[in-house]
């Protein structure tokens, strides 16, 4: 059995990691000298500038002891400009002018406690003790426990063993890894399974939609900003990628990525550092990356949208997510571990004909679709048993009727009428059609050079 250090948490726990933020030099030693007796790497500062630099550049402290009234303002100025940037940090009040207002302000803030000096230095460790423990258990389940989802390899056929069997081992690695499947698949839920069981488990796991990036926010957001490093930049801002620190960094739709970032994730890969917005110093950073896309990356290279060195760099390891239509051996399993995610009653039954309906559907949209006509069956259901009218598909899941205006053309010239209304819309802005169109930039440039291309075959 695991013991348990002074703290509270579990002795194989790595240590706890404390800023003590105190003007007074007596109280500030008092306090630093104690925690560090008790096995915690403790930083101390002396006024509200110094903490938040501190915690801006990466330092990651689990805990903040604060005292209230400091030379250059007061805890809650501290804690106003780490939630601008993105940073909480759970925190203990310390404060000799205690009052009821003040310990409802702290509260409602987030204060874990409201010690009033002189501090009883055993019961601030043990309020330390709880704020680094509830922090890591949040961290642990917040990013790591897949809730009401199906897990990745439920099932008996093929696919789904061979998909264990390699994720088992790409997990026990610590190398980027590329996951590659239509939408709806469980690419995101793979990708947490394999923080989950990997080295990283009890560290962050932060996701990055690289498709909902826009190309002026793209950069900041990943690798964050300096203050001033823009108009409007007052503060420092965390990118996600800091935030990711020692833990997994997942991109989702990694294709939709703008180029002008490319290089600088590359140089994370490689060199394992990154600079922020506006910053001429480079910072280390551990992640791991994880990378999905629903679309050929190999084809987005050739067509000079992605990097080549920067998908070879990726695409170490590649998982293959086959869709539900290729593993139908499996969708009963599937079937029956999607209700009990569900909540639905353990009584509750599925008819004959409800399970023959499921099982020669398409499934277009995958699990995803799969999860949503299961949630309405349950809602439909009366008795005991989902029947096959309690099986409902989505109307945009069923063959589409072709307007009469596009009768004889092909899915290119309809495609193509789309994007040259939307561009004339725009009047010839590719950023705003793009916009419009509800797609990425990069997503758009490939689109117009296939269809390019397809003009110049044609006419050869």
């Amino acid at each position: 059995m695991v013991g348990r250090t002074p703290l509270g948490v579990a002795g194989d726990e790595p240590v706890p990691r404390v800023l003590v933020v105190e003007d007074d030099a007596n109280v500030r030693f008092g306090i630093c000298r104690y925690l560090a007796a008790q096995g915690v790497t403790v930083h101390q500062v002396e006024s509200c500038g110094d903490a938040i630099a501190y915690c801006l550049e990466g330092n990651d402290p689990e805990a903040l002891v604060l005292d209230w009234r400091l030379p250059d303002g007061d805890a809650f100025t501290i804690l106003e400009k780490l939630k601008e940037a993105n940073a909480r940090i759970p925190f203990v009040l310390v404060t000799a002018h205690g009052s009821v207002e003040l310990a409802v302000r702290a509260m409602r803030e987030g204060a874990t406690d409201v010690l009033t000096k002189p501090v009883h230095l055993p019961t601030l460790l043990g309020v330390i003790g709880r704020m680094v423990e509830t922090e890591r258990d949040a961290r642990k389940h917040s990013t790591t426990t897949l809730k009401a989802q199906v897990a990745p390899f439920v099932g008996t056929g093929r696919a789904a063993r061979e998909l264990s069997e390699l994720a088992a081992r790409v997990a026990a690695s610590d190398r980027p890894a590329l996951i590659v499947g239509e939408t709806g698949v469980g690419k995101t839920l793979l990708a947490r399974w394999l923080h989950q069981n990997g080295a990283r488990r009890k560290e962050p796991f932060v996701e990055v939609n690289c498709a909902g990036l826009s190309r002026e926010l793209v950069e900041s957001e990943l690798f964050g900003r300096e203050r001033g490093a823009h108009t409007g930049a007052e503060l420092a801002k965390l990118g996600l990628v800091e935030s990711a620190h020692r833990g997994t960094l997942f991109l989702d739709e990694v294709g939709d990525l703008d180029p002008s970032v490319q290089p600088k994730l590359l140089k994370v890969l490689e060199d394992k550092c990154f600079r922020r917005v506006g910053d001429v110093r480079e910072r280390a950073v551990d992640v791991r990356i994880v990378a999905a896309t629903q679309h050929e990356l190999g084809q987005a290279v050739r067509d000079g949208l992605f990097r080549a060195d920067l998908f070879y760099r990726l695409s170490t390891v590649t998982l293959s997510v086959p869709p539900l239509r290729e593993r139908r051996e499996d969708l009963p399993a599937i079937i029956r571990e999607l209700l009990a995610t569900l909540g639905a009653d353990a009584t509750l039954e599925l008819a004959s004909d409800a399970e023959a309906k499921l099982l020669e559907h398409d499934w277009p949209g995958n699990v995803r679709e799969l999860k949503n006509v299961l949630e309405r069956a349950v809602i439909f259901a009366s008795g005991r048993a989902i029947r096959g009218e309690d099986v409902r598909f989505d109307v945009s899941t069923d063959a589409p009727r072709v307007p009469r205006a596009f009768a004889g053309q092909t899915l290119d010239d309809m495609e193509r009428a789309h994007i040259e209304a939307a561009l004339r819309d725009a009047g010839g802005h590719v950023e705003r059609a793009a916009l419009s169109l509800g797609i990425p930039r990069s997503t758009l440039y490939h689109k117009l050079k296939r269809l390019r291309e397809g003009d110049k075959s044609q006419r050869r």
